[in-house]
């Protein structure tokens, strides 16, 4: 087992967690729950495999359509779906879950859990050093960032559906944890997609497949400022709930109270 492939697929994952803790800025989170976060993410991988392999037998034999499907609804759905599952089950009704920007905190820990261990995938899989080397650039450089902003979207509606956009009621915060699977899941068939589709498009269509990397690049920045936005907005309020008085005895509703996940 080479080290060297072993860094370039964790390098870039740790290089991120750090980002993200040092963003929370009033109260670190410990660094026992952010293991904990990280572990069910890499966790997460084992049913989202299971799903992805059966999804993917349904996979629609027209080259656009198959490579959209395998990205909105095997990767993003599959993966999305099991991240969130994991997240609320590890965090949900933690203690140290008290501010906002906690959410965004241990969210993009359970991605970079999940992104660590399938990034090992990746690059251990491949039987050529140069291969592996080129996998792990070009997975450095937009899948595990991929990931990270999926987990801060994530994290965004997961703290909002705790504690609510300054105001709202139990009934509303419910509908974010809906948008706390379906926002990432959406980026993440979006990103996914137009790597995806000029894959099944074969030879031949060299012009699509440069206008889809522009594309993914121009997609990939967006994803970027809206992450930053949120990360900043979350701040925003943490800083607000920081400075108000913790002993006024004000409860947080819980919004799963007589909620189910059925559709």
């Amino acid at each position: 087992m080479n080290i060297y492939l072993i860094a370039i697929a964790i390098l870039p994952v740790l290089v991120l967690a750090f980002v993200v803790y040092r963003q929370d800025r009033f109260e670190k989170e410990p660094i026992g729950k952010l293991v904990k976060a990280f572990f069910f993410g890499a966790l997460a991988i084992i049913p989202a495999g299971v799903l992805e392999s059966i999804l993917i037998q349904f996979t629609p034999p027209i080259p656009i359509v198959s490579g959209a499907y395998t990205g909105f609804i095997v990767a993003g759905c599959s993966e999305e779906l099991f991240k969130l599952l994991f997240l609320r089950w590890a965090i949900w009704r933690s203690a140290e879950f008290d501010e906002y920007f906690d959410g965004i905190v241990y969210a993009c820990f359970v991605s970079l859990g999940f992104a660590c261990f399938e990034n090992l995938g990746y690059v251990l899989r491949q039987d050529v050093f140069a291969e592996a080397m080129a996998t792990g650039t070009v997975r450095a450089l937009l899948s595990v960032p991929g990931h990270f902003l999926f987990g801060v979207m994530m994290g965004y509606y997961f703290s909002l559906a705790k504690f609510g956009d300054r105001g709202d009621t139990a009934r509303h915060r419910r509908h974010y944890m809906w948008l706390a699977f379906l926002v990432p899941m959406l980026l993440h068939g979006t990103f996914d997609s137009l790597l995806m589709i000029p894959e099944s498009m074969g030879e031949g269509q060299s012009m699509i497949v440069s206008v889809l990397f522009v594309v993914l690049i121009w997609f990939d920045i967006r994803m970027w400022k809206w992450g930053i936005r949120r990360i900043r907005r979350l701040q925003e309020f943490s800083e607000k709930q920081a400075a108000e008085s913790r002993s006024q005895g004000t409860s947080i509703l819980d919004p799963f109270e007589g909620f189910t996940w059925d559709v």
